[in-house]
């Protein structure tokens, strides 16, 4: 009987001989300024036999081509991508700020299905977030939205005030009540109201006499305190425990106030048992020993009550709302609420 041998399919037995290529995703971050690319990055661009982008507006694409880098503006399938690479050519794509999901979602949809010779796959990210690399986002959003936004670009730093108060009380609560997704929300609610004064505060006008500054003076002014006033960490100085940074952060503080009373600096407007906390506390750092005063009136029994608990350790802001709390959950219950 004479047997009919069946031909192998055409991609296996002449693609086995055939170098497979490669495909090299190249991303950058939109938070470092173009042109800053990896060493690696910068060796792949070169080494390629073709590179591609689908966006020519790129921001990268000045940058590449002034190094003498040939981008072609096209935007392939991802059979076409394969093709690309036969006879072993690498393609390097420079991804565009959506990413190129369709070209990437066809490349596994390929491989996926065992029915292609796949070229090696590659994702090069060019350049990095670092740390902290999202509140640029935030300041550029924050930039738009008081330009455009018609609430927003009406606000003052008065008006804003209460804001600032409400999001750092819930910040507060956040805390105490332990619940990580609620601190990082109240967290952003905080951060919030610096970026938006600091925005307001670019606008300053020379004839209302204020000085405009921006976020990058805030920033750069608490960086220059820090470093100051951790002469442990930055300088020469030595701190073994909590008690000796303690020291070191109350003389450099002193030192840059130069106050003529340890009661300077302190806001009279924060709520009452925090105020008869802080006036005690400076007291006692300074070594003053200051009966608590007395008179008629309720008043004089809770600062007794105020400068006993900071004594003790004890912020009475915060005993006073977890009691408060205990006495919400009795009304709870007696309404029939209670869990």
């Amino acid at each position: 009987m004479n047997q009919t041998e069946t031909p192998p399919p055409a991609d296996s037995a002449d693609s086995a001989d055939e170098p497979v290529g490669r495909v090299i995703l190249l991303t950058t971050s939109h938070r470092v300024a173009p042109g800053l690319l990896s060493w690696p990055a910068w060796q792949a661009l070169h080494d390629a036999d073709e590179v591609l982008c689908a966006d020519a507006t790129h921001p990268q694409l000045p940058y590449l081509r002034e190094a003498g880098v040939r981008v072609e503006q096209a935007a392939p399938t991802a059979q076409e991508l394969v093709d690309a690479c036969a006879g072993g050519r690498t393609v390097l794509v420079v991804a565009t700020a959506e990413g190129d999901r369709p070209l990437t979602d066809g490349l596994a949809r390929l491989a996926g299905s065992g029915r292609v010779a796949m070229p090696d796959l590659e994702l090069l990210p060019a350049s990095y977030d670092l740390p902290g690399a999202r509140l640029l986002d935030l300041v550029q959003v924050m930039d738009r939205i008081r330009e455009e936004c018609p609430w927003s670009s009406q606000q003052t730093h008065k008006g804003l005030a209460k804001y600032a108060i409400e999001e750092a009380y819930e910040l507060v609560e956040a805390i105490e009540d332990g619940d990580q997704d609620e601190l990082r929300e109240e967290l952003g609610d905080v951060l919030l109201q610096v970026v938006f004064h600091a925005r307001i505060a670019e606008e300053a006008s020379g004839e209302s006499g204020d000085e405009a500054f921006s976020i990058d003076d805030v920033a750069g002014g608490i960086v220059d305190k820090l470093i100051h006033r951790h002469p442990h960490v930055f300088g020469d100085d030595s701190a073994q425990t909590p008690e000796d940074v303690r020291e070191h952060w109350l003389r450099t503080k002193a030192e840059e106030k130069r106050r003529t009373s340890i009661t300077e600096g302190i806001p009279l407007g924060q709520p009452a048992l925090a105020l008869a906390a802080k006036l005690s506390s400076r007291a006692r750092t300074a070594g003053l020993t200051i009966p608590p005063p007395t008179g008629p009136g309720i008043g004089y029994d809770l600062l007794t009550l105020a400068l006993r608990a900071e004594s003790e350790g004890v912020d009475p802001e915060a005993a006073l709302r977890s009691a408060s709390r205990t006495y919400r959950d009795a009304i709870l219950a007696a309404e029939g609420r209670g869990e």
